[in-house]
């Protein structure tokens, strides 16, 4: 699979590059939490953000609304699902990191084809943003077999437990996994497995030839 740069002109449907804010502190925060060879994720943290200039700069990226700064760790290479929430997400890496995107308007019919799916590289201390309508999950490696520490940046609350969940009135409302989570899973996965709706057809990507 072919592996582009978030500063290539490809990133620029999916999110952004984003400049500016002074991010020593929550790195050198992020650098100390665990990285296992599993991928953990924490939706909040709060030492991130008692890190240095954490409230200003999640004030900033959400303009004022209540955010959460959490983590997700470990090593991968896989796709697995791919997810959505109704905003932004922002990622910051203590390594370089690789992004498995597509976008919301490539589901047809309740399913998403993974041939749609692209790979961007993210710069170890670089802030990405991926738009609201950029689908995602946890991040993969940038080198096979070595851990990444991401900074996964959501409004508050989000990616946790709500009692709604896989209700609604159609197939997209029963794509809700989470709070502020919609979650499409490839047949192969431990999510699938789980009872989360299988909406991604094709292969289960894996990045691991590529890196």
């Amino acid at each position: 699979m072919k592996i582009l740069s978030v500063y290539d002109e490809a990133f620029r449907p999916y999110g952004r590059v984003v400049e500016g804010y002074p991010l020593e502190g929550i790195l050198a925060t992020l650098e100390k939490t665990p990285c296992t060879d599993a991928v953990v994720y924490e939706p909040r943290i709060e030492a991130l953000h008692q890190a240095e200039n954490a409230e200003a700069v999640g004030a900033a990226l959400y303009g004022g609304m209540p955010f959460q700064f959490g983590f997700c760790n470990g090593v991968n290479t896989k796709l697995n699902c791919l997810e959505f929430h109704r905003d932004s997400e922002f990622n910051l890496g203590t390594e370089d990191f690789i992004l498995l995107v597509a976008k919301q308007d490539d589901i047809v019919d309740g399913v998403l084809d993974t041939a749609k799916v692209v790979a961007f590289k993210a710069p170890k201390g670089v802030l990405v943003e991926c738009y609201a309508t950029t689908l995602h999950y946890a991040p993969c490696s940038a080198k096979l077999g070595q851990g990444f520490r991401v900074l996964i940046a959501l409004p508050d609350k989000t990616n946790t437990d709500y009692e709604g969940v896989r209700q609604g009135v159609n197939a997209m409302d029963k794509m809700l996994w989470a709070r502020n989570k919609w979650l499409l899973a490839h047949p192969e996965s431990s999510e699938a497995a789980q009872g989360a709706v299988v909406a991604l057809t094709g292969v289960n990507i894996d990045i691991a030839a590529d890196i």
